[in-house]
């Protein structure tokens, strides 16, 4: 697990599919255009992501580990603006004219575009998934192994189409430590068990022991230009609350730059464009005290 944390940064180029999974439980989900990205990523927590579509930049987002910022830059006039918040904090999804509000329950029709949904993507989401938090037991955290096992398609190269395994996994689950008698999950790791042990799946969870995030990792290759680590080569983010899933993987891992220090301010996105800005937290502090 902690080979995975000896990671400190990487920048490189991905592709990246965005998919909104607003109405999965009826079934729906809506894919939307591969893009091109430029990802640099540094612990603890920074990020700076430039996506475009051939040669037009659509969006940069950047969170300097406490905070963040999305500029969405192409597309209707309704989806352009410069978006910012707090990495902590919790917010409803936007809608098209730049309020906050709770995802709808009825189906929105209207033009769908990935620039439509870029400003309901939180940039230090991508940070947690590549950079994963080493297991300490020295973090004021105790941890449960345990086994699992469910049936799941059959994805390798020589299976018959539509048949099925039973696949084992290795389940490792960080919790608080006890407080009044109660503890609760914060992470659970999946390790696969099949022909070598690696980390699958990283699920984290809310104080209500809901899902917040859950990451698969597929395809371990060596990544890095100089002295590769075996790493994921392709991760699949999903955020069940903020209703979409992620689909990230490098474009040639033989030149991903790993390790490498960047300077803070190359993860400090500015409003150089003039777009019209949506500063979340004051939207939320205004939400606050006009229902006191």
């Amino acid at each position: 697990m902690n080979r995975l944390a000896t990671v400190k940064s990487i920048h490189g180029k991905v592709d990246i599919q965005f998919e909104d999974t607003s109405f999965a439980s009826v079934g729906i989900a809506e894919k939307y255009r591969q893009v091109d990205g430029n990802l640099t990523l540094q612990r603890p927590g920074k990020i700076y992501l430039t996506l475009q579509f051939t040669i037009v930049e659509i969006a940069q987002m950047a969170s300097d580990g406490e905070h963040f910022a999305v500029a969405v830059l192409q597309g209707d006039e309704k989806y352009k603006r410069f978006v910012k918040g707090t990495n902590s904090a919790v917010y409803p999804r936007l809608e098209k004219n730049g309020e906050t509000s709770p995802a709808s329950k009825n189906k929105q029709k209207g033009e769908k575009e990935t620039v439509s949904a870029l400003s309901n993507l939180r940039p230090q989401h991508l940070t947690d998934a590549f950079l994963i938090r080493p297991v300490d037991i020295n973090d004021g955290f105790i941890y449960s192994q345990s086994e699992f096992f469910q049936e799941e398609p059959d994805t390798r190269p020589q299976a018959k189409k539509g048949s099925r395994v039973m696949r084992g996994y290795y389940l490792l689950e960080e919790l608080t430590a006890p407080k009044a008698g109660d503890t609760q999950v914060f992470r659970r790791f999946w390790f696969d068990r099949v022909d070598k042990i690696h980390l699958a799946r990283l699920q984290t969870f809310d104080t209500q022991g809901k899902i917040i995030t859950d990451v698969s990792y597929f395809d371990e290759k060596p990544i890095g230009s100089s002295e590769p680590i075996l790493l994921p080569s392709r991760i699949e983010l999903t955020r069940p609350q903020d209703q979409y899933k992620l689909s990230i993987s490098y474009q040639d891992p033989g030149t991903i730059d790993l390790n490498k220090d960047y300077p803070p301010q190359a993860f400090v996105l500015q409003n150089k464009w003039q777009l019209p800005e949506v500063d979340l937290d004051a939207e939320k502090n205004k939400k606050a005290t006009a229902n006191q």
